[in-house]
């Protein structure tokens, strides 16, 4: 389970003094706990969840470097990003172009889609098939470029 391999890594990144690794994996850790104690949840946290919460911090992240970024701040950009490669090392390995282009259009196939107006039965299948594995912003642009042709 990640939550057992979080708290494992913690316990490596505090023996080698690595305070970018211990800040990322803290932060995991925190929001694996929320997710765990939240109200209507089992006490478990199941991989898929914890993918998701991965994949959103690794967002959040790159969106804070970006601000930092546009705000002169290069320094606090370059602990985000460095605290991102943690946290990305947990998720599985991104599709490439080809890799997306050729599972959207077996999807599109799948769900019979054949113009634009079809987009939203093809992004519900696409974004649970390919969770973790593709952002959703570059699911979202794939789709529109093969239902446009």
């Amino acid at each position: 389970m990640l939550f057992d391999q979080i708290s494992e890594d913690i316990k490596k990144a505090m023996l080698a003094k690595d305070k970018v690794a211990l800040d990322a994996l803290r932060g995991i850790k925190k929001e694996f706990l929320e997710a765990k104690t939240a109200k209507g949840g089992d006490g478990e946290l199941h991989d898929d969840k914890a993918l998701q919460i991965l994949q959103k911090m690794v967002k959040q992240r790159k969106e804070s470097a970006q601000m930092f970024l546009d705000a002169n701040r290069p320094e606090l950009a370059d602990d985000e990003l460095a605290q991102c490669k943690v946290i990305e090392r947990y998720l599985p390995a991104m599709m490439t172009e080809e890799e997306l282009t050729a599972a959207l259009t077996e999807i599109i196939a799948q769900v019979g889609a054949t113009s634009p107006q079809d987009m939203g039965k093809v992004m519900g299948v696409a974004t649970k098939q390919l969770a973790g594995r593709a952002e959703g912003k570059a699911i979202n642009l794939k789709v529109r470029e093969l239902l446009a042709k």
